[in-house]
């Protein structure tokens, strides 16, 4: 049985290909699944689909239609999937329930340096040959205050980060992790935790009741001298709100490695077309501001423990197995 994996990106296509070569064949496409494309999976049963596929109910019903009867999620997340549908249809879905948490704790202490020293202004600078320090000025972050929203094992690792740099920790989160607790991390309300830190930093799942947890009241309680990161979801910033906030002149930066209206734009090739995103082309203006593509997951290590679980996702599909991973049970 042939097995069709929509967003394959090329560095992730021999990673893919290698773990199902003993047990199916696969066929690796770097389109994502949307209405336009959901026709080609037609006659395959099982596909594969990465954050940025549209599983929304039309594209659901499309695929049930040409007899797809297994979706594998090679992500953590699964908002883009309508569950709902696919259980009415009889769908089963299932998706990576963890990976590396290094590689995104890791990558969010990447943006975080990368704001707070200026980075990317001083090699822009650097390959005209200007060497001036002017404005590329940062500060320690030892004995400062860092935030972490969400404390599952991402936030963890991103904690002892930031232990290691001898920084105070606070935490939020629906339930308290006892290996922070040994790093020191007091757990406060989320107010609470926005005023007093220095640095901030989302690792919380996107559901409806964190949709914006970082609304425009949020960012009005962070510190004029802040630095955000988000590493996970984008929907949970509101967006239009954070440029506002930074059109006034507040936060020394900005790290976004996800965007609330990515989906169509990360993982494209957009550099020959307008796009007509406004406040995305407004984000990107700022000088105290990083946005990358959602590659936060983008290691060898992470895309492989990924792809691997997701190919005992498939298995477990074909024998008859429920994990962890399933969210739609098999009918």
């Amino acid at each position: 049985m042939e097995i069709l994996a929509f967003g394959v990106q090329a560095d992730e296509k021999p990673l893919v290909e290698h773990a199902f070569a003993p047990h199916h064949p696969v066929r690796t496409l770097d389109v994502f699944l949307n209405t336009d494309t959901a026709p080609i999976a037609a006659g395959h049963e099982i596909i594969s689909t990465s954050v940025n596929c549209d599983l929304g109910a039309d594209v659901l019903s499309n695929l049930a239609a040409g007899g797809t009867r297994m979706v594998a999620q090679r992500s953590t997340g699964f908002n883009n999937v309508d569950l709902d549908v696919a259980e009415r249809l009889g769908i089963t879905v299932a998706r990576v329930s963890s990976y590396s948490p290094y590689s995104v704790a890791e990558f969010a202490w990447t943006l975080a340096m990368a704001v707070n020293r200026r980075i990317v202004r001083a090699s822009t600078r650097t390959r005209d040959f200007d060497f001036r320090l002017d404005g590329l000025m940062g500060r320690d972050l030892h004995g400062r205050t860092a935030g972490v929203l969400g404390t599952g094992k991402i936030g963890e690792a991103f904690a002892r980060i930031a232990h290691g740099f001898g920084m105070r920790l606070l935490g939020w989160d629906v339930a308290e992790n006892p290996a922070c607790r040994e790093l020191g991390m007091t757990y406060v309300p989320k107010e609470r935790l926005l005023a007093e830190s220095d640095l901030v930093s989302l690792h919380v799942p996107l559901l409806p009741s964190t949709r914006r947890l970082i609304d425009a009241t949020a960012l009005k309680t962070m510190r004029d001298d802040a630095i955000l990161v988000n590493t996970s979801r984008g929907g949970l910033v509101d967006t239009a709100a954070l440029v506002d906030e930074l059109r006034a002149g507040r936060f020394t930066g900005v790290g976004l490695d996800v965007y609330e209206a990515e989906a169509g734009l990360f993982f494209l090739d957009k550099s020959l077309e307008a796009v007509d995103d406004d406040t995305l082309a407004r984000l990107v203006t700022f000088p105290n501001v990083l946005v990358t593509s959602h590659q936060a997951y983008y290691t060898v290590d992470a895309v492989g423990q990924i792809v691997a679980t997701t190919v005992e996702n498939v298995l477990g599909y074909t024998a008859g197995r429920r994990s962890e991973n399933v969210l739609v049970p098999r009918s």
